[in-house]
């Protein structure tokens, strides 16, 4: 089995909705996870938008969401996951808007895509201190043992 990465708000390549966005009440969708290899430690997540500002012209990856350290036992996150709702040891990264937790989809032109991604990593992380996504990425490198991603798309 491989590792996957799910949510009932939305399935892969389809919209998300509007109350998981900046335009509607900006919370996070619910996500269900399944086959971490068993020697996994810890899991990260991010969510992440590689289409900023234009998809006609993308510049950067804009990143909405980053949390680590998720414990390989839990097997997903409700929605509207909070920074009390997450499970005991998870960490929270910075946002590219200079925060911590979950930042909606309000892209300012065009169809953007919205990409969910998981990782299983082989050790839990020492604490990074809110790290930014590219900070959590150097951190992870060589301990990833599994990945998988959900997309969505959203255009206000």
């Amino acid at each position: 089995m491989s590792l996957t990465l799910t949510s009932t708000a939305f399935t892969d390549g389809e919209a998300i909705p509007l109350r998981h966005t900046a335009d509607g009440e900006n919370i996070s969708p619910p996500l269900s996870w399944a086959g971490a290899p068993a020697n996994a430690k810890s899991l990260v997540l991010t969510l992440e938008d590689p289409d900023a500002p234009d998809p006609d012209a993308p510049e950067r990856i804009w990143t909405h969401w980053v949390l680590y350290d998720l414990p390989t036992r839990d097997s997903g996150l409700r929605q509207d996951a909070a920074s009390a709702d997450l499970p005991p040891g998870t960490k929270e990264g910075l946002n590219d808007w200079g925060k911590t937790g979950y930042g909606g989809p309000q892209p300012p032109t065009g169809r953007h895509r919205y990409f969910f991604r998981l990782h299983a990593l082989d050790v839990v992380l020492p604490e990074l201190n809110h790290p930014d996504r590219t900070r959590l990425e150097e951190a992870m490198q060589g301990h990833v043992l599994a990945s998988a991603s959900l997309l969505g798309t959203y255009q206000h």
